[in-house]
């Protein structure tokens, strides 16, 4: 009976959409009131962004630019936090003309922005409860995710791909259930599909993923429901919309903190803040007429400096991930378990040539660097374990990390009862608004709303309306999947060995990782690599080049040995050990670009081990199978079996473990 109920409801679910989904794709993409003021706004804001021989100011230039902010001439806004909302805020901004500030406490993308799932989704999750739940306002929330998907895979090309996602099905009814909720899913997507969704059996399945179970809580596989959602390397992204926003003129500076936010005493409105450079330890003021609050979770913080009593609108949720070897999904297809026998939805997905797998939901606390549990990393093991025909090792883990979701509350809002996934823009106090909660999928809409908003508390007047929907970020414009060819073909990687300079082919795994990473741009990058000997990979059986430090040094704001670990290259994220023994070379090409001292080598690289320490891999975290118990990087282990035995001998040799 309740199946029956679930399949009438689900049914009768499919008429609203579509209905709706009409609605929906009937309205027109902008309009010349609320978008733009017609083509040449846009025409000219994407001829600056895509010039070929454009590049970012310097660091000295952006943070003299904020300086130059006084109270008699001040920014129109200043955004405070480089995530992927704060970013989206300033590139939205300076594109309608408005003088734009950005200051960023540590790094672009170095909260929660750069700890994703990776993916760019409608949210199959937010359909079903809608269905369940009658609940139109959840399916507006998937009509504009789906929109918004589309249009970030279109302006970062290199950046975001279609992925495939197998959602394994061990009986009829799901089989039936899920077929039918994604494709409506597709329903709901409209002229925004991917591609269509489609049902494979079970021996095909199993072609299309080899790791896959034939068997799963003591039921034979039936098939398979593949559909369709975006992937991206988020950091990079977030990183791009940082340097497009400077390229288009605003000034954005990372390591900057806001210590304390300027008043006006007569009518206690914000109307700017002091910073200090984290670099230099210089501080200094930015005045502006509207502040943006993109913060993150930390936004709450920001808004205790305009009014000690305020209440909190952050409720943090804890979001684990974990990467293993390549092995464990084709490089083309992921794995999404809507419900496992916990009630919690699990994937892995084939991410930079390894397979990233997650993710947990549990409440936490707000910290900078936030640490996966052992236990929710072997949650996360133990619910793929269930769908996979390969033994699933703690050993295998080769980084695992944990990001803070900001589950927003509304404070204005009458009932605080219910925690959105949707995001929040408000005026608590005057001067100063907060954007908050949402997620990656939605920015560039979040960032319009909150440009609204400050247009409207400080009476500003742009030039033209939000030109961000069709504007391509820096190195996309232009960009084919087949544009690494012509790195492989027309570059060599010139490297030191052993004291000589010698040629290497940029061999194909090279040329499409700096094609997708750098977009248009990785022609400057293979150009380092051939031109000033810094060819040669920083990591074995990884596409990272020396030449990429260097540029990003130059062009993308690379400040830190982190910066660059976990922002501008995903080392850090992919594989925890690889990262530590790539740092001295890291450093080594900083130091030069950056005229560092030995000191502050020294320096880097303590701070860069500490941040690798955060990530819970095999090699640098404790944890137990059964009665055995491993500490690693100078811990013990005991009561080991034979295979036990034989990886921690293995790891004695390697000077990973020490047996005490």
């Amino acid at each position: 009976m309740a199946t029956a109920t679930r399949l009438r409801r689900l049914g009768a679910a499919a008429c609203v959409a579509t209905a709706a989904s009409g609605a929906f794709l009937l309205q027109p993409s902008f309009s010349a009131n609320d978008r733009g003021n017609g083509p040449s706004s846009l025409g000219a804001v994407r001829q600056r962004i895509s010039d070929p021989n454009a590049v970012v100011p310097s660091r000295a230039a952006q943070e003299a630019a904020l300086i130059s902010a006084s109270a008699s001439n001040p920014l129109d806004i200043l955004v405070i936090g480089g995530g992927a909302t704060g970013s989206g805020v300033a590139l939205d901004a300076v594109t309608r003309g408005l003088r734009i500030g950005l200051v960023e406490r540590e790094d672009f993308s170095s909260g929660t922005s750069s700890r994703s799932t990776k993916l760019i989704h409608g949210g199959v999750r937010y359909l079903e409860k809608a269905v369940f739940n009658l609940d139109y306002g959840q399916l507006k929330l998937v009509f504009h995710a789906l929109e918004e998907r589309k249009q970030v895979i279109e302006n970062a090309p290199h950046l975001c791909h279609a992925l495939p996602c197998m959602t394994p099905c061990f009986d009829w009814f799901e089989v039936v259930y899920y077929w039918m909720g994604l494709k409506m899913y597709d329903l709901v997507a409209g002229l925004r599909l991917l591609h269509v969704s489609r049902y494979y059996s079970a021996q095909e399945s199993v072609e299309l993923f080899p790791t896959l179970a034939r068997k799963g809580n003591n039921k034979s596989l039936k098939g398979t429901v593949v559909y369709y959602d975006g992937q991206m390397n988020d950091a990079r992204l977030n990183v791009g919309l940082a340097c497009t926003a400077a390229v288009a003129g605003a000034a954005v500076l990372n390591h900057a903190e806001v210590v304390a936010l300027l008043k006006d005493e007569a009518s206690n409105r914000t109307i700017g803040a002091r910073i200090r450079d984290n670099l230099s330890g210089k501080e200094f003021d930015i005045y502006a007429k509207v502040v943006v609050n993109a913060a993150g979770p930390f936004c709450d913080s920001l808004r205790k400096m305009a009014d000690q009593d305020a209440k909190p609108m952050i409720c943090p949720s804890s979001g684990v991930h974990i990467v293993l070897p390549d092995y464990y999904s084709p490089e083309g297809m992921g794995l999404i378990v809507p419900k496992t026998k916990d009630g919690r939805v699990v994937f892995m997905l084939p991410w930079l040539g390894r397979t990233i797998a997650g993710t947990t939901d549990s409440n936490t606390s707000i910290t900078l660097l936030p640490e996966p549990h052992e236990d929710e990393i072997q949650f996360i093991l133990d619910a793929i374990c269930d769908y996979l025909n390969v033994k699933v090792r703690r050993t295998d883990v080769l980084s695992a990390w944990s990001g803070i979701r900001p589950l927003a509350t509304d404070p204005s809002a009458k009932s605080t009862e219910s925690i959105s996934r949707d995001h929040v823009v408000c005026e608590d106090y005057p001067g100063l608004v907060t954007i908050t909660g949402g997620k990656w999928t939605t920015y560039r809409g979040m960032a319009e709303d909150a440009v609204n908003a400050a247009i409207k508390s400080g009476n500003l007047t742009p030039e033209n309306g939000c030109l961000t929907s069709k504007l391509q970020i820096v190195g996309g414009d232009g960009w084919d999947p087949a544009s690494f060819t012509v790195i492989a073909q027309q570059y060599v990687r010139m490297k030191n060995s052993h004291g000589k300079v010698v040629p290497a082919v940029m061999d194909t795994a090279a040329a499409r990782h700096l094609s997708h990473a750098y977009g248009t741009f990785a022609e400057r990058v293979a150009a380092i690599a051939q031109n000033e000997n810094l060819g040669k990979r920083l990591a074995h059986g990884y596409p990272f080049l020396e030449a990429e430090v260097a540029y990003c040094a130059r062009n993308e704001y690379c400040e830190s040995a982190i910066d660059f670990i976990a922002r501008r290259s995903r080392l850090a994220f992919l594989d925890t050990d690889a990262a530590s023994k790539a740092l001295p070379r890291v450093i080594e090409i900083l130091a030069t670009e950056h005229k560092w001292d030995n000191s502050r080598q020294k320096y880097e690289l303590e701070k860069a081990k500490e941040f690798l320490e955060t990530f819970k891999s095999s090699k640098n975290a404790q944890f137990h199978d059964g009665k055995h118990v491993y500490v690693l990087n100078g811990g013990k282990f005991s009561g080991l079996n034979s295979g036990a035995k034989e990886y921690a001998c293995h790891a004695q040799h390697k000077g990973i473990v020490t047996h005490q």
